[in-house]
């Protein structure tokens, strides 16, 4: 027993001294170990620390001056491992400096752990290498402890885990930097390996009819009812969309194991099961085990469960509406498989389901909880019990965020207006609104409702970023052989109110909301065309009634000087000079209507075109060569748009239909158009002109976007004597890029051949087209808007309208990017294949490619 006490004597006395080591400075003091001495702490310093602030480490240590401590003791032993805990030293000291009378006075030395002076990484490249970097937040200066070292460890090892990597190593070395005291620099070295692939997956649980029979005949069971299982082994396998997904590019190679993306394919089997009834199924259990060094097998285990239906369903708490209504709305009938995703979105998600027409009609303040009273045999029983609470009417409207357009620009987007009952239709038709301004960011638009149940009101704040918006356009186009330039600048959020303020110039005045575009393309003598266009979207502040002016004037020539100088150094006309000058005006009102619905517009334009031509000749086009052309004519284009957002769409539609009439001017004279010169017959323009567009957007999984676009364009005339307008016709082919080719007809653009080249060459009077173009965007910054396509489309111009054939078209296909800077507009470039060969043009198609500036398809 004695040997048992002297010994646990012995480890006290090493503990209390391999934590505290007394000594006296002073002078000589005797120190009896086994009579410790109380002393009252008369001071306490500390040493060897250079960052770390003395009087909170002194609290943190636990003692403070005037405790009673004994020499030695627990206290000073106490003391040392609190410090220790801290995890910020790699030594510690207590030290009695000197005892006076009753008095000590203590030094406490800290050696602190060393600290980073740099790291680096090693078997990774450089872009994984500045992901890692942002993740693990090593900072110079900051202290090395074992805890970080181990924290960084873990963090690449998951980073590269969730990469597929899962034998990944990361080896960490300190090495001491001789430059600094106490610093070390870190030497990250990572193997990453090769990634794990799957080479099986097997599923047990989902048993087909067949075996469930055998299953159930074996145990006596035979007449015992039964259900087919919705899913086989081929169909649970496409479902795991994430684990076994596979790209064009890798489709006959072993799929890469990621344990994020199985978790979440697991997640995804089981809502499938629930969607075809199978309520109850559950993943048992789930294995995953290697095959080999590089790949693994997973074994999944499912019970399925019975299948259920929905059987009876009722509605409890609705007053403001009968049962009967909704259950049309909820579009669910006794009998149906149950299926808790279909109840949910039935309730919840439909734009036209129960939940958005207690919220479309100010119960902002209602809910709907969905429970199941009742389970018998495979039916189940829903009450639907709804709490409405009282309508909410909007008490105030804040718009925060805008620091350029003016507020009343914004609000009059915005349909929720004070007083009036909260309507959640209103709010996203208000948001879609102020996406297709163009001067947010469509992606940070939101709102921030407040309601305040005890008065029964809402506050509404609407949320914006401004983005830019003003284009300066520098281009170069290819037409007739040359380039042409291009400068134009587009004021997208112009305010013409201030255009007489001085401090309203930073650089232009803006925040009304009105466009201001001007735009000259010149190739010197050969082209010249200037425009300048205004438009007021809000004629008087008060409706959405639009306002718009454009004028432009256009010069062609051969390039030849109009006068020179004759002999006797006196200018007169240049026989040899061929020009053509385009002159024109417009002036357009429009109008949003409220029938059939608000999302339709109808645009009245009146437009004045003069063509003088000076021997002008391009591509046989004209059947006269010198005079003037008068063109007056009114325009009426009736649409529907619900397109979310001008530069990146997701979903909604647009068409439109437009009709553009001269006056029929050889009806309504006695002239003989047969016997009249082509000079004469043409001074005034006459035709009628229809045009058809559509394009839908539809969002296919994630940010993939789908766009298909139709479109129709007939030029027709008044009198068969009268033939068909020089002007105004269809050119078809190519990028679309309007340059040298402006003389009066509309360029279309059709990848995949070359410019103009599906016109015939005596003129394009009707064509069609047709685009089926799929998207993805590379990023969606507001600063730079970035989108692959890939596109297939068809179409054709044709001279007569009797050999107009919808289904004889020019086929293409071909891939592009598109990138949107504010300052610059949309730039792009396509490459694309035209499958079907022009006839007497045999370099027209195949493979082209096509430069897009400031400009949509």
């Amino acid at each position: 027993m004695f040997k048992k006490y002297l010994i646990l004597y012995i480890l006290i006395f090493l503990t209390i001294f391999g934590f505290s080591q007394i000594s006296i400075n002073s002078e000589s003091i005797d120190i009896d170990y086994s009579n410790p001495q109380e002393y009252e702490i008369g001071g306490i310093t500390i040493s060897g620390i250079k960052y770390l602030d003395h009087e909170v480490l002194i609290n943190l240590s636990g003692l403070s001056v005037g405790d009673k401590v004994f020499i030695p003791g627990e206290g000073i032993s106490d003391a040392v491992r609190k410090l220790w805990k801290q995890g910020l030293f790699s030594d510690i000291k207590i030290s009695a400096e000197k005892i006076i009378g009753e008095n000590v006075f203590l030094s406490i030395y800290l050696q602190e752990r060393p600290r980073l002076s740099k790291f680096s990484f090693t078997g990774i490249k450089k872009g994984e290498a500045e992901d890692i970097r942002e993740m693990v937040k090593l900072v110079r200066g900051n202290q090395i402890t074992d805890n970080i070292v181990n924290n960084t460890k873990n963090i690449i090892e998951n980073y590269f885990i969730e990469k597929g990597f899962y034998n990944t190593e990361v080896n960490i070395i300190k090495e001491d930097d001789s430059t600094l005291v106490n610093n070390v620099s870190l030497k990250i070295i990572i193997n990453k390996k090769e990634k794990i692939k799957i080479n099986e997956i097997r599923f047990e649980g989902n048993l087909t009819t067949k075996e469930y029979r055998e299953k159930l005949q074996a145990n006596g069971l035979g007449k015992t009812s039964f259900v087919k299982s919705p899913f086989n082994d081929k169909k649970l396998h496409r479902k795991m969309k994430e684990t076994k997904q596979k790209t064009w590019y890798n489709i006959f190679k072993t799929s890469k194991y990621i344990e994020k993306d199985y978790r979440a394919d697991k997640k995804k089997i089981i809502a499938k099961y629930n969607e075809f009834g199978f309520r109850d199924a559950v993943i048992i259990s789930d294995t995953v085990y290697a095959f080999d060094d590089k790949t693994l097998n997973i074994n999944i285990k499912i019970d399925e469960g019975n299948k259920y239906y929905f059987r009876n369903i009722t509605w409890v708490g609705n007053t403001k509406y009968k049962s009967d209504y909704l259950n049309n709305l909820l579009g669910i009938k006794k009998g149906d498989v149950y299926n808790q995703t279909l109840l949910d979105e039935s309730l919840f998600m439909n734009q036209n389901g129960v939940f958005s027409l207690y919220q479309d009609n100010g119960y902002l303040f209602s809910s709907i909880t969905p429970v199941e009273i009742n389970i018998e045999n495979d039916s189940i029983d829903i009450e639907l019990r709804i709490y409405e609470g009282k309508p909410a009417r909007i008490r105030n409207v804040v718009i925060v965020g805008n620091t350029k357009t003016n507020e009343h620009v914004i609000r009059r987007e915005i349909r929720s207006r004070p007083g009036q009952l909260y309507n959640r239709s209103d709010i996203t038709r208000s948001i879609r609104e102020l996406a297709t301004l163009g001067y947010f960011d469509p992606e940070k638009l939101n709102l921030n409702p407040t309601p305040n149940p005890e008065d029964g009101t809402v506050d509404l704040e609407y949320i914006v970023e401004e983005k830019p918006s003003d284009q300066i356009e520098l281009s170069g186009g290819w037409g007739a052989q040359m380039i042409v330039g291009t400068l134009g600048v587009s004021f997208n959020n112009f305010a013409a109110s201030k255009f007489f303020k001085k401090d309203s110039w930073r650089p232009i005045p803006t925040g009304n909301g009105q466009r201001l575009s001007v735009r000259a393309q010149s190739n010197g003598r050969w082209y010249q065309a200037y425009n300048m266009s205004f438009v007021e979207p809000w004629l008087g502040g008060k409706k959405p009634n639009s306002f718009h002016i454009s004028v432009f004037h256009t010069i062609l020539s051969n390039g030849q000087a109009k006068r020179v100088k004759d002999t006797a150094d006196v200018k007169i006309d240049n026989p040899d000079y061929q020009g053509m000058k385009i002159t024109g005006i417009s002036l357009g009102l429009g109008t949003r209507l409220k029938w059939p619905d608000d999302f339709f517009t109808a645009h009245g334009e009146l437009s004045y075109q003069h063509y003088d031509l000076n021997n002008y000749q391009y591509r046989n086009l004209f059947s006269f060569s010198k005079g003037v052309s008068n063109n007056i004519s009114l325009k009426g284009i009736f649409g529907r748009s619900s397109v979310s957002q001008p530069i990146y769409p997701r979903n909604g539609s647009s068409f439109s239909v437009s009709l553009q009439i001269t006056p029929p001017y050889s009806l309504l004279s006695n002239k003989d158009y047969t016997v009249m010169n082509d000079e004469d017959k043409y001074k005034f323009i006459e035709y009628h002109k229809w045009k058809f567009n559509a394009s839908w957007f539809s969002s296919l999984a994630g940010k993939l976007v789908l766009n298909t676009r139709a479109e129709f364009g007939f030029l027709g005339m008044f009198n068969k004597d009268y033939g068909y307008s020089p002007f105004e016709g269809f050119n078809l082919g190519g990028d679309g890029l309007v340059t040298y080719n402006l003389y009066g007809m509309e360029t279309i653009a059709l990848r995949g051949y070359e410019n103009g080249s599906l016109t015939p060459a005596s003129g394009g009077n009707v064509y069609d087209k047709f685009t089926v173009e799929i998207r993805y965007p590379l990023s969606l910054n507001p600063s730079a808007t970035l989108y692959g396509l890939a596109f297939f489309e068809a179409g054709k111009a044709w001279y007569e309208f009797k050999d107009f054939n919808p289904f004889n078209i020019n086929r293409a296909a071909g891939v592009g990017v598109r990138i949107f800077l504010p300052m610059f507009g949309k730039l792009g470039v396509d490459w694309g294949y035209g499958f079907d060969e022009i006839p007497g043009n045999p370099t027209a198609h195949k493979s082209q490619f096509h430069f897009i500036i400031g400009q949509n398809f």
